[in-house]
């Protein structure tokens, strides 16, 4: 190692050039060198190495047997360099079948991501997919070991590693769900009516945040009466559907349960914050072409779907 750092590396390519040529105006032109200055780096090398390096006899110039020893090893090196220094393969998603793992939300992952899924394969037919829980563990460093490629659909999460960057994504607007045969809960909820009503609540498992719903009303002095909190939003809505109790969700979500179950959609009382989604991904990996596709497909999906009814 002290012998390299004493190396000047510029020096292995006018080591190859002048053992290929054994000739110093040849390599000189090979390399778009004058001769003055590939004599100097000559001079460097055979003190470097403290051998002669190439020795004029009456057939011309001759490596010595240390020069002969040396080359192949210098060849390799230098094939190791250009490889390593070289830039990366393009990304093509037509041809490519790379994996990718998205740490996402029950909401994304039951409404949006089949959507999202069709598009992406009809671009990039080779590549696939994993779903994982969002979960700590995942953003202190899932993410920056690579295990994980994103995180889709949280809320603004505080807090997180600096080297973690944070995008705003899509907003959706919040509706209340309730029993499609519970008389007691109108088509529209006022702050009072809502929260004198047994509600159905997302837990929330990633310990990242407080409730959105929660922190809105406590903002107001208010809070609810959670009767259950559920891990899916599936399992919330059927509870939902066989008791007086409501719950806050999505609309896209609530449309669908509604299709699914005896449920139906209320009206949340005036001012309930919407639900802001973002994409989480490590500062490492911004520049990475896999990645950095799949986050402007996701960007695109987003503006295409807030268009959407």
């Amino acid at each position: 190692m002290s012998a390299l750092r004493r190396f000047d590396l510029n020096l292995l390519r006018v080591f190859t050039a002048l053992m290929e040529e054994r000739h110093v105006t040849r390599a000189a032109e090979r390399l778009h060198l004058s001769q003055p200055a590939l004599s100097h780096a000559l001079r460097r090398l055979r003190e470097a190495l403290d051998d002669p390096l190439l020795v004029k006899t009456e057939a011309g110039m001759r490596p010595t047997p240390r020069a002969e020893a040396l080359l192949p090893r210098v060849r390799q090196a230098l094939a190791l360099l250009e490889t390593g220094l070289a830039p990366p393969t393009p990304f093509d998603p037509a041809t490519s079948t790379h994996h990718f793992v998205i740490a996402t939300t029950d909401y994304f992952e039951e409404v949006l991501y089949p959507a999202f899924l069709a598009g992406l394969r009809r671009r990039a037919p080779g590549i696939t997919l994993e779903i994982a829980l969002i979960t700590d563990e995942i953003l202190r460093s899932g993410l920056a070991e690579g295990r994980v490629d994103l995180v889709v659909g949280p809320e603004a999460v505080s807090g997180l590693p600096a080297e973690l960057l944070q995008h705003s994504w899509m907003t959706e607007e919040l509706v209340c769900l309730a029993a499609r045969d519970n008389v007691a809960v109108g088509e529209a909820l006022d702050l009072e009516a809502f929260v004198a009503c047994p509600q159905v609540a997302l837990a929330d498992i990633s310990g990242l945040h407080a409730g959105k719903v929660d922190t809105w009303l406590a903002a107001q002095g208010l809070s609810r009466r959670v009767i259950s909190q559920n891990l899916n939003y599936m399992a919330a809505a059927r509870i939902v559907a066989g008791s007086e109790a409501l719950m806050v969700l999505p609309r896209r979500m609530a449309e669908l349960f509604a299709g699914l179950l005896p449920v139906r959609l209320v009206t949340p009382p005036p001012g309930l914050p919407r639900l802001e989604m973002q994409l989480i991904h490590h500062g490492l990996y911004a520049k990475e072409a896999p990645q950095a596709w799949l986050r402007r497909q996701l960007l695109d999906f987003a503006a295409e779907a807030e268009t959407r009814p």
